[in-house]
């Protein structure tokens, strides 16, 4: 393949690499060896830039064109990276929605704390009269007739915080850069 220019990415859907190609993988090479390709990339996607350079390292990574994004909002610089596999959302980023705080009205004790109940402390009757706790079997769900809505309120926050993966759809194939063809003329 001598139709290529030294430097061009291409896209193929067998693992082994062509003769003349590197796979971009990040991989450092000596700058002696590959004087081409470095007058090129020079140490954009790595390396010291005396001795050595990085090629770039598409794995598990998707291009994009550089420049300002047609919404005008980021800036992509040339070997710069961006992005993340997985994202744990703020509070901010979560869609508006509620928890509703019910309450039971089923029958109640002052007994000890029976096992899966639910606690509720009542009021003092008189002065010098410490609260009590109040204890009633749960009902099965909210669903359940026992259950009364309360007035909107904050209730205790729920979710675990882990991070969900954030990834378009994609195929792996073998992507390589060239490291022998023909000198990209300016344009």
């Amino acid at each position: 393949m001598t139709d290529n220019f030294i430097g061009e990415l291409r896209v193929f859907a067998f693992g082994r690499v062509p003769r003349g190609w590197l796979p971009c993988n990040g991989q450092i090479l000596t700058i002696q060896q590959y004087q081409a390709l470095f007058a090129l990339l020079h140490n954009t996607y790595g390396g010291d830039g005396k001795v050595n350079f990085a090629l770039p390292d598409l794995r598990g990574r998707v291009a994009v064109g550089m420049g300002q994004s047609q919404a005008g909002g980021t800036v992509f610089q040339l070997g710069k990276t961006g992005g993340a596999e997985g994202v744990t959302l703020t509070p901010a980023q979560m869609p508006p929605h509620i928890h509703t705080l019910v309450a039971s009205q089923s029958t109640t004790t002052t007994a000890a704390n029976p096992s899966g109940n639910y606690i509720g402390l009542a009021a003092a009757s008189g002065a010098g009269t410490p609260p009590f706790n109040l204890y009633s079997s749960s009902p099965s769900s909210p669903t359940d007739p026992n259950w009364i809505p309360l007035h909107t309120s904050t209730i205790s926050s729920s979710g675990g915080g882990a991070p969900h993966e954030n990834r378009q759809p994609i195929l792996a194939l073998q992507i390589c850069i060239a490291t022998q063809g023909i000198w990209p003329p300016r344009n």
